[in-house]
């Protein structure tokens, strides 16, 4: 059985006790909610959307930095298995560099 307690909303950062419906992919999460509003945002209807990180009190934004940065990291570990599966076909740092905007040596850098 999974533990869902620090299962969260990648889009709008609400929790799986908040957001009981959560749809899982490669290191994301989107809650039921969030479907509806891209489902009417792909359909040219208008949304109420996210507000904003301006509307939200200090107590609010302190206490989503922590699932701001495991989404981070998820993100981050997404990317580095993408890039280690595109170095093991022998894709050349420069052609890995210039997918993501950055010099060859950077990019070697950054994931080598």
């Amino acid at each position: 059985m999974t533990d869902t307690s620090k299962l969260f909303c990648s889009f709008c950062r609400k929790s799986a006790a908040e957001a009981p419906s959560l749809i899982g992919g490669p290191g994301v999460h989107i809650c039921g909610v969030c479907v509806k509003t891209c489902n009417a945002v792909l359909a040219g209807l208008p949304s109420d959307g996210f507000g904003g990180w301006d509307q939200l009190e200090e107590d609010a934004l302190l206490a989503n930095l922590e699932r701001s940065q495991s989404a981070h990291e998820a993100a981050r570990a997404v990317l580095q298995q993408q890039i280690d599966e595109l170095r093991r076909r022998e894709v050349s740092w420069a052609r890995i560099g210039e997918a993501i905007g950055i010099t060859r040596q950077a990019a070697w850098e950054r994931f080598g």
